[in-house]
């Protein structure tokens, strides 16, 4: 099984632990080092500029960074990347092609957005990441199918994420499209729902953002 990075954020975290595999890689972004604190996980690295965390976890962190500083990347607070970002970064450089993001969802809808561009931001590079929490998760699909298993139990939608996604079909699902144009001006793929079916969604050309709930 492909080895993954496992990014943990600072937004709100809505799991009690994170499933990790033999071989995962994990990066604390700024505030996921609390998390990873809460969780008993001990990161790879942590990186960020730090100025959301409390005093107890700085101390955490100046500790593990005089025993082992390799594994602490302080960034300044004035910079263009997001600290999300800059994790990414990391990853990228490593030769991941694989990452799972918990923590970046809630708090500031800003931090939301800016994680969901993240996502772009990851097939652009040739990998492919999923933003996780309790609830569901959500994934960038782009002029590629993407399948599901039929013990999927939930609800999907689906965005263009630029002006136009041509040739989306979607297979075994309560609401099917048929080579279909999918606007970001028309919410046409909200809300439609698993069947207990393997079922499938294709772009040919553009880039869809899908949201799934698990119920």
């Amino acid at each position: 099984m492909a080895e993954r990075c496992v990014i943990i954020g600072a937004g709100d975290l809505t799991v009690s632990e994170i499933p990790l595999r033999e071989g995962d890689y994990v990066i604390a972004a700024d505030g996921g080092f609390a998390y990873c604190r809460y969780l008993e996980i001990e990161p790879d690295l942590v990186l960020g500029d730090f100025d959301s965390l409390d005093e107890n976890n700085m101390e955490a962190i100046m500790e593990m960074r005089s025993r082992e500083p390799e594994k602490v990347r302080v960034l300044p607070v004035k910079k263009d990347d997001t600290d999300m970002l800059a994790a990414i970064k990391e990853g990228l450089k490593l030769g991941y092609k694989e990452f799972v993001i918990y923590g970046g969802q809630g708090g500031r809808l800003a931090h939301t957005m800016a994680n969901i561009q993240c996502l772009n931001y990851l097939k652009e590079k040739g990998a492919r990441g999923y933003l996780m929490d309790g609830d569901g998760m959500i994934l960038v699909a782009k002029n590629e199918t993407v399948s599901f298993k039929k013990n999927l139990e939930g609800l999907l939608s689906l965005f263009s994420l630029g002006d136009k996604a041509e040739g989306v079909t979607i297979r075994n699902m309560k609401y099917l499209l048929d080579n279909a144009t999918v606007t970001n001006d028309f919410p046409i793929g909200v809300s439609n729902e698993f069947i207990g079916k393997e079922s499938s969604i294709t772009v040919e050309n553009g880039t869809l953002l899908i949201m799934i709930t698990w119920i």
